[in-house]
């Protein structure tokens, strides 16, 4: 097989018994041992314990291997979500979407590195060391699904899950030249993630092609009674309407934020107007649009993804379950000192910020308040969607950054999130794809946001675009042999 090889080509060739179940497991085995000690996107890699005999012969993901994003539990493996905290903790029981994978008839490889308890935009955030850009070591491969992109990209693994509350799919799927779907709230069961943001949280799914997401996203869907927040939603085939043409009377809104802003790199600009244009040779009708609320999608999100964190990260005290300090003299000392240990600096940063929203002096000013203007940016959302089929903007507002330099500036790291937060604090879905590169050789990729359950619909646009397009075609070079 050669590298960078594609769901759809290893299932035809699988199909067409040119190779085994078990050489697709060696192949992808040895190149994570090749190429993992570099780039650290691997928490850890196995060779499949399963009877590859008795995988599900007619399921979507047939002999096809995945990489889980560690805060996504796989019974009987380490479940660390990054974080010292959990840097024992075993998996007692399967996530919904390890099930699914294991159900359509695929395996699990591996643990992804990720940005601890996926807070983070850059990688540089694990515990367990930061995991660089396949394209320039010297560049940040986006966060908080790191070692899942780095992994896809470099083609240690033909796809991998990540996890989104405001951006960790779509702006590392940017940032390594793939595709990567947020998919509709509640469409993918949340149940066995590691949570940060109830309300925001949602699993998706990184490759290298849009008919390879769409396949990802057929065999994880469907309700779950397990989780409280999945819809009722019925299984389907993403893949059944791809066909390379674009659905007839497709009418794409351009915010014009995206065109005028400096905040936007130059490059990303340009890349951004020549998207437009190919779209409009697809047949494709243009509308620029204004939303003014979409500007308030950031402050929505650093409020209230804040204050969930801070909830959900409370019960990490020392007292339940994870790492605990056992030297203390009093409670107060072993809460402090187990946190204090085994927490990193964005954590706190962002739970103590999480507290300060929620006190009693600041909670209507701050928490209550962001709730509201969320129901406005909704309401603009659904007005906005009654003029256009979908809309575009860029994924990131700028290139992927240097390892170390967003890292000592935070508020430049959370502003890379624009373009994907309003979509995410909405419950509405968002799907990168690629669409070109910097003169430095540095991917760049293109959002799609539809209403809500549009994926169908935002899948056959993407499609159209990328098989008009040659930029999902472009790798880098150090990893093609």
């Amino acid at each position: 097989m050669k590298p960078f090889i594609t769901i759809k080509e290893i299932a035809h060739l699988l199909e067409t018994h040119e190779v085994s179940v078990s050489d697709v497991a060696q192949f992808f085995y040895k190149r994570c041992e090749k190429y993992n000690p570099e780039l650290n996107a691997l928490l850890e890699f196995w060779k499949p314990e399963l009877e590859l005999d008795e995988l599900n012969k007619d399921g979507f993901l047939y002999g096809i291997p995945a990489l889980i994003k560690d805060n996504t539990l796989q019974k009987g493996r380490l479940a660390t979500a990054g974080s010292n905290m959990l840097k024992d903790y075993i998996a007692p029981y399967n996530s919904t979407i390890v099930n699914r994978v294991i159900s359509e008839g695929g395996f699990s490889i591996g643990r992804a590195n990720m940005d601890e308890f996926a807070m983070g935009s850059s990688g540089e955030f694990s515990a367990f060391g930061l995991t660089p850009n396949p394209w320039n070591h010297k560049h940040s491969p986006g966060g908080s699904s790191s070692g899942s992109a780095a992994a896809v990209a470099a083609g240690l693994v033909p796809w991998a899950t990540g996890t989104e509350t405001g951006g960790s799919i779509r702006q590392p799927a940017s940032f390594c030249n793939l595709v990567g779907l947020l998919p509709t709230y509640g469409l993918f069961s949340r149940y066995g993630l590691i949570a940060f943001g109830s309300s925001l949280d949602r699993p998706g799914p990184l490759t290298r092609t849009v008919y390879d997401n769409a396949l990802v996203a057929s065999a994880l869907s469907g309700h779950d009674p397990k989780d409280s927040t999945s819809l009722p939603e019925p299984k389907r085939d993403y893949t059944k309407k791809l066909n390379g043409k674009m659905p007839e009377d497709i009418t794409i809104g351009v915010l014009k934020d995206a065109l005028e802003s400096d905040a936007v790199h130059p490059e990303i600009q340009l890349r951004f107007k020549e998207a437009i244009h190919d779209l409009e040779k697809l047949g494709v009708k243009i509308n620029y649009i204004s939303m003014p609320a979409f500007k308030y999608g950031i402050s929505i999100y650093f409020i209230l993804s804040r204050a969930e964190a801070a909830s959900n990260l409370a019960r990490f005290d020392g007292s339940l379950y994870g790492s605990r300090f056992t030297d203390a003299e009093s409670l107060q000392e072993m809460y402090t000192e187990t946190r204090e240990r085994n927490m990193g600096a964005e954590i706190k940063r962002r739970i103590l910020m999480g507290n300060y929203v929620l006190g009693s002096s600041q909670k209507d000013a701050y928490y209550d308040k962001a709730q509201q203007v969320r129901n406005v940016l909704l309401a603009e959302f659904l007005e906005t969607f009654q003029e256009v089929d979908a809309i575009i903007t860029p994924s990131t507002s700028t290139l992927p950054f240097e390892l170390g330099k967003e890292c000592n500036d935070t508020l430049s790291m959370y502003m890379n999130d624009y373009f994907t937060l309003p979509n995410c604090v909405t419950g509405m879905p968002g799907l990168s794809v690629p669409c070109g590169l910097s003169k430095s050789g540095l991917p760049i990729g293109l959002q799609f946001i539809g209403p809500r359950l549009s994926e169908e619909l935002l899948y056959q646009i993407a499609y159209a675009y990328e098989s008009n397009t040659p930029h999902h075609l472009n790798r880098p070079k150090k990893y093609d042999e």
